[in-house]
C-alpha cells in the first residue's frame, strides 16, 4: 500500500530533476475550414525503445492536446534550443490565448509524415504516430512510433527546465 505524500513535497523533490524542453505540436483538421495547429511545452518526453524507435511524452488530462492526440494519432516533438525560450513561456501559458495566434510570428513548416508544424531551429525533430495512451493521474502517458528523425540544427545548447525555471548548459 502506497503513503500518502504531501503534494507540495513531491512537488518540490521533482523540481531538482533537469528536464529538455520540446515543444509539442498536431494539426487539428477539425478546427475550422482549415483546420487549426496546436502546441504546448512538455518536459516530460523521453525516449522509449530504439527498435522500433519509440518516445513518450506525458499530457495533462482534459487538455487541449490531450483531447486533440486522442482522435489525432500524428503529432511532432521539436526539441527546443536555448535561443527559444521565449517559445516555451508562450505554449506553455494556462488559459491563453488562440494557438493559431501563438503560432502568427513563429518559423515552423509542415512535417512531410505528421502534417504538424514542427519548428524552424529546433535542435532536433520526431515526428510521430500514436502506438498507446496509458491514464497515469491526472496525465495521459502518450507512447509513439517515430515516423522521422531528424537533427536540422547543429548551433547552440539545449533548452532545460530546473527548479521552475527554464535554463541553460553552461
Amino acid at each position: 500500500m502506497a503513503q500518502t505524500v504531501d503534494t507540495d513535497a513531491f512537488r518540490a523533490a521533482m523540481t531538482r530533476l533537469s528536464a529538455g524542453v520540446v515543444l509539442i505540436t498536431a494539426h487539428d483538421p477539425d478546427d475550422g475550414p482549415r483546420g487549426e495547429d496546436v502546441g504546448m511545452t512538455a518536459t516530460a518526453f523521453m525516449s522509449v525503445s530504439l527498435e522500433p524507435p519509440m518516445v513518450l511524452v506525458s499530457v495533462r488530462v482534459g487538455s487541449r492536446m490531450d483531447e486533440l492526440l486522442e482522435r489525432q494519432p500524428r503529432w511532432a516533438a521539436s526539441v527546443l534550443s536555448e535561443s527559444q525560450r521565449h517559445i516555451a513561456g508562450r505554449f506553455a501559458l494556462r488559459g491563453r490565448i488562440s494557438d493559431r495566434l501563438l503560432f502568427e510570428d513563429i518559423s515552423y513548416y509542415r512535417g512531410e509524415h505528421s502534417g504538424a508544424p514542427v519548428l524552424g531551429g529546433a535542435l532536433s525533430i520526431v515526428e510521430c504516430e500514436t502506438a498507446q495512451r496509458v491514464p497515469a493521474g491526472d496525465h495521459t502517458l502518450v507512447v509513439a512510433h517515430v515516423l522521422a528523425a531528424r537533427t536540422p540544427s547543429a548551433d547552440g545548447g539545449p533548452l532545460t527546465y530546473f527548479r521552475g525555471r527554464y535554463r541553460f548548459l553552461r
